[in-house]
């Protein structure tokens, strides 16, 4: 499988009150993207996950708009579109049909006719059809091609605007299909050194910086070779947008990073020296842990500090803290300004991308988990005992594993981890989430 399979992404662009949320929550259904024990990933919905027939993408809520007066709400809109068009493979622009076609929207549609992006016109709110259906019309007057009606609350017509949807993903073209580069996007917040890190990689490298057909996206994707192996790095760093809100800028970030995310093998987190750890790292770390990506963290700007001999455990021990449910990222502490071990950053990529397609025997995983549950026996409740039958690899980017078990219920999310930990003793898997599904398997008499 190459790994050009990223999933496409949708972006949701449209006025307060449409019912975007309302989508959102009927597309994702059950499938919510928020890990329960994931710190510092924000609870508002900035995206889900959501598989339609066989094919999967990413839905982006563009940013929430203040009501404020009806010229506030255009800047806010065209900022929402400016994001959708950056970002998104097919951009879905909701309407209401109760509250009509509305200025702003024409303005709105002229902007996203003009980017050529593929766009889905939904009318949301028609709960009767044959009620609706003259003034879904009316929105044939914006342009931007047939309108789609649906009701998000009462899950019509999602089956149809799916469809529509996920015919203008492009069909992935041979070259594509042959590309097994290992992709690194290198994420951070703003003025952490994203840019200088890879001018440094691609100085020593000397290599040709050329935008690769196909990256029309708001990432530049570069090449770089080190060692005769080719690499691509997306960069996320072109964030040079005349400051808004933060909060926009923040959200443009995270929609910004998720895309980047998507689309690579291994993250690389750049967190600034001066400033320690932050939130915003642990929501852009959080998402690549969704995401099951590999993980380097890239402490920058180190030159800068003054250190004595346990400065840099301190300073680690204040990252693990914070990012605590990815105690498998790689640490370095590096400076863009001197090039002080950037040559082991190439180093810990390697060792990373190497982990994250790791396979490993079932007979030796089954050896393994053997050992652990003789060491540690598994809960037991009321009366009944957990029973580990069998563990196979089932995919790799990341390493995910399957565990047949008696029952589901009793497999705690703690005597999980211990299984995974065993797994890493036995084979590092150093700066790669591992995944594991547990299936039931009923005891044979």
């Amino acid at each position: 499988m190459s790994n050009t399979n990223r999933k496409s992404i949708v972006a949701v662009v449209g006025r307060p009150n449409v019912g975007k949320s309302t989508l959102f929550n009927a597309l994702a259904g059950e499938m919510i993207s928020i890990v329960k024990d994931t710190p510092g990933i924000t609870r508002d919905r900035i995206y889900a996950d959501v598989t339609w027939l066989d094919r999967a993408f990413t839905l982006i809520d563009t940013g929430g708009i203040e009501p404020d007066s009806s010229d506030i709400i255009l800047s806010q809109m065209r900022e929402q579109a400016q994001i959708a068009i950056d970002t998104a493979d097919v951009i879905l622009f909701m309407v209401d049909v109760k509250q009509g076609l509305v200025d702003s929207d024409s303005k709105v549609a002229d902007m996203l006719r003009r980017s050529h992006k593929p766009v889905v016109l939904v009318v949301n709110k028609v709960d009767d059809f044959d009620k609706f259906m003259p003034d879904v019309y009316e929105f044939y007057n914006l342009g931007i091609g047939d309108p789609h009606p649906i009701s998000a609350a009462n899950r019509m017509g999602l089956g149809d605007l799916l469809d529509e949807v996920i015919s203008h993903f492009e069909e992935k073209t041979e070259a594509e299909e042959e590309d097994d580069r290992p992709r690194i996007a290198i994420v951070g917040k703003p003025n952490v050194g994203k840019s200088s890190i890879i001018n440094r990689l691609i100085g020593e490298n000397r290599v040709i910086v050329s935008d690769i057909a196909g990256t029309t996206r708001d990432a530049i994707d570069t090449e770089v070779v080190h060692n005769g192996k080719e690499y691509i790095f997306i960069d996320t760093a072109g964030l040079r947008r005349k400051n808004k809100i933060k909060e926009e800028l923040e959200r443009y970030m995270i929609v910004r990073t998720v895309s980047a995310v998507e689309r690579a093998d291994v993250v690389v987190l750049v967190i600034d020296a001066q400033e320690g750890v932050t939130e915003q790292d642990a929501k852009i770390a959080g998402i690549a842990h969704e995401r099951g990506k590999g993980m380097i963290i890239a402490v920058n700007k180190w030159d800068a500090i003054e250190k004595d001999d346990k400065t840099i455990y301190r300073f680690s021990e204040k990252i693990k803290n914070t990012l605590s449910y990815m105690p498998y990222a790689e640490m370095l502490f590096i400076s863009a300004k001197t090039g002080q071990r950037l040559p082991k950053l190439f180093e810990t990529i390697d060792a990373v991308i190497e982990n994250h397609a790791m396979r490993v025997a079932t007979g030796v995983l089954n050896e393994i988990m053997a050992e652990a549950v003789a060491m540690q026996q598994p809960p037991s409740d009321k009366g009944k005992r957990l029973r580990l039958y069998y563990i196979t690899q089932a995919a790799v980017k990341p390493p995910t594993f399957v565990i047949f078990v008696n029952d589901k219920e009793l497999m705690h999310f703690s005597y999980t981890r211990y299984i995974e930990n065993k797994i890493r003793e036995a084979f590092g898997f150093r700066g790669t989430p591992l995944k594991f599904i547990i299936r039931e398997r009923k005891e044979s008499k």
